[in-house]
């Protein structure tokens, strides 16, 4: 070699020099960080070999393990029956609800009270018949399917009702034996 290729320049280096070093350093640089990054990822991956186990597949459902079925169909079963119950108990108020909207209209109070009104008419009349001045010996009422029947015979008066499916009701009441 030639003494000029060996001989190195003395004294202040020239600014293409230090950007060439500058390039060396930062080459250097990156080099050392991708050999880091490098040997990291290669020791997690051997460091997760080494850590792995054999994948078995478990059912967590009991209907499909065997574990603790009667317990999970009891469950089951238990929250669908009360859902069940809770669907009936919700339309059977909804029901009342609409039964009272309906009974409480003007015009089915107006209904009510016209029936009270003659239902007290013909027990009053009844009454006359039994008991008034001039009292009758036997006599029959038919009312909405229902036959009621009154019959006096030594000092008992004898009360037949018969509903319209046939049950039959009788009162005997003694007259002349209680006072107000």
């Amino acid at each position: 070699m030639t003494k000029e290729k060996i001989k190195r320049k003395v004294g202040r280096p020239s600014k293409l020099d230090i950007q060439r070093a500058k390039e060396e350093r930062e080459k250097d640089l990156i080099i050392k960080g991708a050999a880091i990054i490098g040997l990291i990822l290669f020791i997690g991956i051997f460091a997760q070999n080494l850590l792995a186990d054999q994948m078995t597949h478990k059912f967590k459902s009991p209907s499909f393990s065997g574990e603790n079925t009667s317990s999970h169909y009891l469950t089951i079963d238990n929250v669908e029956y009360t859902r069940r119950m809770t669907i009936k108990a919700e339309i059977k108020a909804l029901q009342d609800e609409i039964e009272r909207d309906k009974e409480n209209t003007t015009l089915a109070r107006f209904i009510r009270n016209l029936e009270s009104r003659i239902y007290a008419q013909l027990s009053r009349q009844l009454v006359e018949a039994l008991f008034g001045e001039t009292p009758s010996d036997n006599g029959t009422i038919e009312l909405e399917g229902n036959t009621i029947t009154y019959s006096v015979v030594d000092g008992i008066i004898t009360l037949t009702i018969v509903d319209a499916e046939g049950n039959e009701t009788i009162i005997q009441i003694p007259i002349g034996s209680f006072t107000f």
